[in-house]
Parts: C-alpha cells; sequence; structure tokens
C-alpha cells in the first residue's frame, strides 16, 4: 500500500565478553531465522585497505600495526590498544562512529521476524538505546581465557589483558534481559537459544 508506515523492527543485542560465544549463538538465532547484524563483521569491513578508518589507525599508531600486505595487523594493534588504555579510547574513537552508522544502516534495510544485533561493547554503546532488548551470553572466565589463546594464539598474559580491559560479567548480566550460559556445551546452548527464539517471536508480533 503506498504511503504506509513500516513496523519498526523487533531489535535484540547480542553481547558478552571475549571468547564467550556470541558468534555461536548468533549462528544458532540465524539458524531459527533471525535476521543478524554482526558489529564485528562490520568492524573488519572499516579497516579494509582504502578505508578512511584504516589510514586514522596508520597516523594514530604507526606502520608497525600494518601487516606487508597493506591490511590491519589485528595482533599487534591489539597488543598496544590493551596495555594503553588511551590508546584503546583513541581506537574507539576512530571505530565506535563508523560502526554505529553502518550497523543502522544494515538493521533499517534487515528482513526477518527481528534482529539480532551483535555488540561485543553494548555497556557503553549508544546502540544500547538503539534496541528492545539485550541478551548476554555469559561463560567462566578461565574457558574464555582458554579459547582466547587458541583461537587468536595470544599467551595467558594477553588473553587476562583482554578479559580484564572489559567489563566485568557481573556488570554484563546486571544490564541482561537474558541470558545465556554457554559454559555447558552446544546441545544446552541451542536448547537456551530455541526458547529465547520462541519469545522473540511473540514479542516482536507485539512491536
Amino acid at each position: 500500500m503506498a504511503g504506509a508506515t513500516r513496523k519498526k523492527p523487533f531489535r535484540v543485542a547480542l553481547t558478552g565478553g571475549i571468547a564467550s560465544g556470541k558468534s555461536t549463538v548468533a549462528d544458532m538465532f540465524a539458524e531459527c531465522g533471525a535476521a543478524i547484524i554482526d558489529t564485528d563483521v562490520i568492524a573488519r569491513e572499516v579497516v579494509e585497505p582504502g578505508q578512511p578508518a584504516l589510514g586514522q589507525i596508520r597516523e594514530r599508531f604507526g606502520k608497525s600495526v600494518i601487516a606487508a600486505d597493506g591490511k590491519l595487523d589485528r595482533r599487534a594493534l591489539r597488543k598496544i590498544v590493551f596495555a594503553d588504555e588511551d590508546a584503546r579510547r583513541d581506537l574507539e574513537a576512530i571505530l565506535h562512529p563508523r560502526i554505529g552508522a553502518e550497523t543502522r544502516r544494515q538493521a533499517e534495510d534487515a528482513d526477518g521476524p527481528y534482529q539480532i544485533i551483535v555488540v561485543p561493547l553494548l555497556v557503553d554503546s549508544p546502540l544500547r538505546e538503539f534496541v528492545n532488548r539485550i541478551v548476554v551470553v555469559d561463560c567462566d572466565d578461565s574457558l574464555r581465557i582458554r579459547r582466547v589463546m587458541a583461537r587468536d594464539s595470544e599467551t595467558a598474559e594477553q588473553a587476562r589483558r583482554m578479559l580484564a580491559a572489559q567489563p566485568a560479567r557481573d556488570a554484563l548480566i546486571a544490564m541482561a534481559d537474558d541470558v545465556i550460559d554457554n559454559d555447558r556445551g552446544l546441545e544446552q546452548t541451542r536448547s537456551q537459544v530455541r526458547a529465547l527464539h520462541k519469545r522473540f517471536l511473540r514479542m516482536a508480533k507485539r512491536c
């Protein structure tokens, strides 16, 4: 119908600490039919060669964070920003506005019965006001450290530093409307996702 107003989508933020299993949980929601907007994916896209953000990062942090192929050396950059609070804030000032703008653009274009917006650092993000509900993926810190070491080839010391630079588990859980316990295996996690999917479908109809 011409001139009809599009219904506002029901949006759910999916957050959690580093290596808590957000991507795995997002994939499970996708299998259920939810639209997924992943700010981690967007964050990688905005620093591709030729993008303005990469030039700003090079200007702020130097050539050492640029790999031989011209791409961002993420490991080198992590070592800097997780050891220096000011450096981390400078990086966030470069990336977060771009990530936020692209997230909103994708969310406006996305289909599906509801949207899952994956946001690793939701605590201080303006995107917190953009969503209807917050789901936190939670798991034990020792498991997260092991995952970071395996996934990113980091030392235990660096993995602990990365966890320490993020909001504590208690702070994440405190802002959650729903918590997914990702300590107990994939089938237990999938069962929790399916239950939430049914709930979100009902909520989306009332949105």
